[in-house]
């Protein structure tokens, strides 16, 4: 962005010198997350480059830890790779029982969170909510408290109700993903309601709209660019949570975290490498999701240009 042609040279200083330390920072943030990309492809079993890595020779790179990823718990690992092969993989590889395990949890954790919390969100969104600021408070609180104050309590409390005699599987990590996704999909749909103009819900009512009608016709139209965005946010908050499912979770509920957790306490490997290259990339999609969704809830509420 060009600088106004009256500006002076010591705000053309500064302009710049706020640029670099912004650069600096974002660097400084940015690095040690890429780092582990190239990393990744060491065709040596080390965290470190090697020599051939920094001549960039091709020898020095291989995606053989990408590979282990398919092959890891296999009971015929080399075996020709056929359909049975692959259903081998499928059924007993543990990274992608890991990953599967990670999606079902993240999916139906991420249901319930966006639909309470959008719920809440629109409740606390109203100027006549009695305690809004309270129960705000409480709502939210699962993004302040420790980490590991809430899976001690849901610990006790799982173990109170008995919950693993429910015969449900995942239900005690998928309850406890979603208290911990909903503070982040209340924000996001909060700040989309900023500004909402409920005389459109009220002018929907007068010509005979059912609340329901109201919602899904005149409400949700204008908040989904942030129930999408605080989804995702729950999504990624559950794919990427540890601590709640070494607490709360079976031996059979892996998910990608733990088996990270695992692989680091028991045998280190630069599989954990490439799991973390592709969590970055999938993390930066998301973001970039998110952006894209915010600049359009800004054009429909008119706070942007087109």
């Amino acid at each position: 962005m060009a600088l106004p042609l009256h500006t002076s040279t010591l705000e053309r200083v500064w302009h710049y010198t706020y640029l670099t330390i912004c650069a600096l920072i974002f660097l400084f943030l940015i690095l040690p997350i890429l780092i582990v990309i190239p990393l990744s492809f060491n065709a040596e079993p080390y965290f470190t480059f090697t020599e051939k890595m920094l001549k960039f020779d091709p020898t020095g790179y291989s995606t053989r830890w990408y590979d282990l990823l398919l092959t890891f718990g296999m009971n015929e690992p080399d075996a020709p790779r056929d359909s049975s092969w692959w259903a081998d993989a499928w059924n007993n590889a543990a990274w992608i029982n890991a990953t599967k395990n990670s999606v079902i949890i993240g999916f139906f954790s991420t249901v319930i969170a966006t639909s309470l919390g959008t719920i809440a969100a629109l409740g606390l969104s109203r100027p006549e909510m009695p305690g809004r600021r309270i129960i705000m408070a409480i709502l939210i609180s699962p993004m302040i408290v420790p980490i590991i104050i809430t899976a001690t309590g849901l610990f006790f409390f799982y173990s109170a109700i008995k919950i693993q005699d429910w015969g449900i599987p995942y239900l005690g990590v998928i309850l406890a993903h979603a208290t911990l996704g909903i503070p982040f999909v209340i924000i996001t749909v909060t700040a989309t309601l900023v500004g909402f103009d409920h005389s459109l819900t009220k002018a929907a009512a007068n010509m005979g709209a059912s609340p329901t009608r109201t919602f899904f016709k005149v409400q949700m139209p204008l908040i989904l660019p942030g129930v999408i965005s605080g989804a995702l946010f729950a999504f990624v908050t559950s794919f990427d949570e540890v601590v709640v499912v070494l607490f709360v979770g079976g031996l059979d509920e892996q998910t990608i975290p733990r088996q990270m957790w695992n692989g680091i306490r028991e045998q280190i490997s630069p599989a954990i490498l490439s799991v973390a290259t592709i969590l970055v990339i999938i993390s930066i999609a998301l973001l970039t999701v998110v952006e894209l969704l915010r600049r359009r809830s800004e054009k429909l509420r008119g706070m942007s240009p087109g």
